[in-house]
């Protein structure tokens, strides 16, 4: 939170905004403003885990109007022509910004195009909790294992605009209406009502817990101490040499 307030003790020191967060120390390398920006990085990352030996999987999560970029089908070549352990997750909501994927893509089976270049790749539902777990779990023991490459398209839906800035003049309310039903997360907890692992006093409570996580964090921003401005060209111009 304290990132998007701009503060110091934001995880990129308070530069990242809400698209650039960066902790190496988690081995988050960060979201990227570029459409399919990660996908070249993942493919660096994973390559240096292959050629150290490492037992590591690189999840490298993009949307589906990634996959009309150039660097989509470069990234998919280089991985599976050098066996490289990462994992590619495509959140496919149907919609790029405002661009309906039939409209933007002569395949619209996006696993099925992944599975062209030579890798395991297949669709889940991205509204089922459940499903996507046990994918992505049995994808990251394959890729760990020396399977290579693999490819999940998660197909879900956001509900929400874009941006601020969004009309959603491309969808009718009554699609994301239809949609909102299948919510992830009621739908998990109703399965979980259901086997008597969640009461309404559960939920309720962890609500609570949640939305008072939040609050502390939007204080603790607020509160945090903002960059002095003789720093602003700090990590963009390299200090003169001594």
């Amino acid at each position: 939170m304290a990132e998007m307030y701009g503060k110091t003790t934001g995880c990129s020191k308070g530069r990242g905004g809400s698209m650039h967060l960066f902790d190496t120390g988690r081995r988050f390398y960060g979201g990227n403003a570029i459409v399919g920006g990660g996908l070249p990085l993942s493919i660096g990352f994973a390559l240096a885990d292959k050629l150290r030996g490492d037992q590591r999987v690189t999840a490298c999560f993009f949307g589906d109007g990634a996959v009309a970029e150039g660097e989509f089908h470069e990234c998919m070549n280089l991985a599976a022509l050098w066996d490289l352990p990462v994992l590619f997750c495509c959140e496919n909501n149907l919609y790029a910004m405002g661009t309906a994927l039939e409209r933007a893509q002569a395949q619209t089976d996006l696993a099925l195009r992944a599975e062209s270049y030579g890798m395991a790749a297949w669709p889940v539902d991205g509204m089922d909790v459940l499903a996507v777990e046990q994918a992505a779990r049995r994808a990251a023991e394959a890729v760990r294992a020396g399977g290579g490459p693999h490819f999940l398209e998660l197909r879900t839906y956001r509900f929400r605009a874009h941006s601020m800035y969004d009309p959603e003049l491309y969808r009718d309310k009554a699609e994301v209406a239809q949609w909102r039903e299948r919510d992830p997360l009621d739908a998990l907890a109703d399965q979980m009502r259901e086997a008597g692992e969640l009461s309404d006093a559960d939920f309720a409570s962890a609500a609570e817990k949640v939305a008072a996580q939040i609050e502390e964090s939007v204080a603790l921003a607020r509160d945090a101490p903002a960059e002095p401005v003789e720093d602003l060209t700090k990590f963009v111009y390299s200090p003169e040499p001594a």
